[in-house]
Order: C-alpha cells, then sequence, then structure tokens
C-alpha cells in the first residue's frame, strides 16, 4: 500500500514538471487520447484457444496441436504496434512509469470483459541485475495498476527469475525456448493449489510464459493463465 501511494505521488510530481501528452499525436492532458486508442489493433477471434495465436478457424493452432503448451491459456489485449509499440517503449525503456496508469487500465477493461477464474496475479519477474539496470519492473506495474481496479491480490515475490537471459527480442523462436528454460523458480509453497494469473507486456511467441508457468507447476500452483498487454503478429 505505501508502495501504491509513493508511486502515486510520484505520477502527480512528474505530471507537474512535464504535463501529460500523448504518446501518439501530442495532445495535451493525456498519454493516449481516445482517437489514437481507437486506432490500436485489438486481438480478436479466431486465435488458438491454448496460446492465442492467430488462426483460420477455432480450436487448437498446430503448434498447439503438436506440442501442447503448459500453460492453460495466454490472452493478449492489442497487437503491438503504431502508438501501442511507442508507448510501451516509452513505459519500458525510457523510464516513463506514469504510463503503467493508462496501460494497466487498458488490461483492467479488457480483464472486466474477459474475466478467468484466478486466486493471485504474478507479474513476470526480471533478474536483480536488470532490475538494478532499469529500477523497475514493468510488468510488475502493469499488474499492480490493472489488479487494483479489478481487486485482485498481486504477489511479487513468489516467481524469481534466477538466471540472467539475453533479451528475447535479439532471438527466433527455438532459440528463445532456449533462452528461458529453467531461468524461473518458485520461491516457497504459498502457491499450493492456487489459479494463478501470469502479467507481461508483450508475447511473442510464449516461451517466457510457458517457462514461468513450469516454475509456477512445480511451486505447487494447480492452473497458470496468462495475460499481456500485446501480442507481436
Amino acid at each position: 500500500m505505501v508502495g501504491f501511494y509513493w508511486r502515486s505521488l510520484c505520477r502527480q510530481f512528474f505530471d507537474l514538471v512535464f504535463p501529460p501528452r500523448c504518446v501518439g499525436c501530442r495532445q495535451a492532458g493525456v498519454w493516449l487520447c481516445t482517437e489514437c486508442l481507437s486506432q490500436i489493433s485489438r486481438v480478436e477471434p479466431p486465435f488458438c484457444v491454448r496460446c492465442g495465436d492467430a488462426v483460420h478457424a477455432g480450436g487448437l493452432c498446430a503448434r498447439c496441436r503438436t506440442s501442447p503448451l503448459q500453460i492453460e491459456l495466454i490472452r493478449s489485449v492489442f497487437y503491438f504496434e503504431g502508438v501501442l509499440r511507442k508507448a510501451m517503449h516509452w513505459f519500458k525503456y525510457r523510464g516513463r512509469t506514469v504510463l503503467a496508469e493508462p496501460l494497466g487500465e487498458l488490461m483492467a477493461a479488457y480483464w472486466t470483459q474477459h474475466p478467468m477464474p484466478i486466486d493471485v496475479v504474478v507479474p513476470v519477474p526480471l533478474h536483480a541485475a536488470r532490475l538494478r539496470e532499469r529500477g523497475y519492473n514493468q510488468a510488475a506495474l502493469l499488474a499492480h495498476e490493472m489488479a487494483r481496479r479489478v481487486g485482485l491480490t498481486v504477489d511479487e515475490r513468489v516467481l524469481l527469475r534466477q538466471r540472467a537471459t539475453a533479451p528475447q527480442v535479439e532471438l527466433d523462436a527455438e532459440q528463445r525456448k532456449e533462452n528461458v528454460q529453467q531461468a524461473f523458480r518458485c520461491s516457497g509453497n504459498g502457491l499450493k493449489g492456487r489459479r494463478v494469473l501470469l502479467i507481461d507486456d508483450v508475447c511473442t511467441t510464449g516461451a517466457t510464459l510457458e517457462a514461468c508457468a513450469i516454475a509456477l507447476y512445480d511451486g505447487g500452483a494447480r492452473e497458470v493463465r496468462a495475460l499481456t498487454l500485446a501480442r507481436a503478429r
């Protein structure tokens, strides 16, 4: 709770020094205006009922039929392009943590329309070295902003990234899978029998989410689902 009020105070100070302007069109007063938001492509069916990849018809995609994921399902709100891509770049790499609020609100709106049976929200963790370098975990900020709007509980301590990994953006699908294999572990047994919602900013191949899910199942989770703000086409 203290952390939330501290972040809120920081946002208010930032807004005074640097008043919000839309990331897309520079309209004053907001970080993402209604017009720019209307241009962002939502992820709509048909998509794979498991991994969320686009498919021509309902059901499972070819990959999930031949190599089923352990994670229950992956869902994303928007496609990673246009003004959303720019906003997320500012948020993740340029220190504009104030964007966590409008971006988290978009995830909360999706959740309200598409709720899932879960007990706890767990953000995808950063390695300690990356966290020190960046100063914040973008997935955790999104998780808190979303969860407080829909009455969910966030646990940042239960899932740990136990080794540093190369940035996934530089790797192909198979390399991504190898890169995050056994990169995560659970701390304690607080997840025993619980249904977990993983939160991350972007899903590309689902490799990171699957690696997290495996660690969460090993830690006693009953079910693991994932929600990301964006998905690569």
